[in-house]
């Protein structure tokens, strides 16, 4: 017991994760590319035409998933930036400086899609509506997290800074997932729910779900090629990086 916890202690070095995220970048992208072909087939082939909506619903399957997970990217972000701050841990800020720019994108894409699936649906591209006021505010604490830690030169100190900017906007999370209960809002409230059944046939919700794995493994191997590059950065005056031919290239 005691020798597999030093293995997972000697994971949090940079020195030991490089290598390791390496070797899981492939298997990442693969199965981003296989979750993403399944979940593309499945939602815009085989999932029925929606009865009120038509074939417009369609954009669901991008922009629920991307919803989905720039709210979960921003909760493991704030939690590395969290560690990193309280325990000192380099790796876990880098972590957390390496998710920020997938969850920016993820928000991103879950405000376009949304806009592109409100236009034919409400009538309009944009509305002051809860839910999307709070997502728009999610991107900006996304912008803000990156854009302060690149203003401040020492690494570290901008780490602690940020964390904190991270650590307060964890506030919006809950106030973006329970909006359409809390306030009587424009925007159809959660087709998925962990306290009923869906409210879809079971081919949308199939495509759904596997889109949201795609948008997954996506993030997951985005944030380890930034990860690396990031470690690289930063122990550039080790002798293991000066040793590396990524170093020398």
């Amino acid at each position: 017991m005691s020798l597999r916890l030093i293995n997972w202690f000697k994971l949090a070095s940079p020195y030991s994760f490089f290598p390791v995220a390496g070797r899981l970048i492939p298997w990442f992208w693969a199965l981003t590319v296989l979750f993403g072909i399944a979940g593309l087939y499945v939602g815009f082939f085989v999932a029925p035409t929606d009865a009120t909506q038509g074939d417009s619903y369609r954009i669901i399957f991008l922009h629920v998933p991307a919803s989905w997970m720039s709210m979960f990217i921003y909760i493991v972000m704030a939690f590395w930036a969290g560690m990193g701050m309280a325990f000192n841990t380099r790796l876990s800020s880098m972590w957390a400086l390496s998710l920020a720019p997938t969850g920016a994108l993820m928000a991103f894409l879950s405000l376009w899609t949304g806009a592109l699936w409100g236009k034919p649906t409400w009538g309009t591209w944009w509305v002051w509506d809860a839910r999307l006021t709070s997502e728009l505010i999610l991107l900006f604490l996304y912008l803000g997290f990156m854009a302060l830690h690149a203003a401040i030169d020492e690494p570290r100190r901008a780490d602690r800074a940020a964390a904190v900017l991270a650590l307060v906007g964890v506030v919006n999370v809950p106030i973006i997932y329970f909006s359409v209960k809390w306030w009587n809002t424009l925007h159809q409230g959660s087709s998925v729910s962990m306290t009923k059944a869906p409210s879809m046939a079971q081919t949308m919700l199939w495509g759904m779900l596997l889109m949201a794995l795609c948008f997954w493994m996506y993030s997951i191997a985005a944030a380890l090629i930034r990860l690396r590059a990031i470690i690289l950065e930063r122990e550039a005056h080790t002798d293991w990086v000066l040793r590396l031919p990524e170093a020398t290239a």
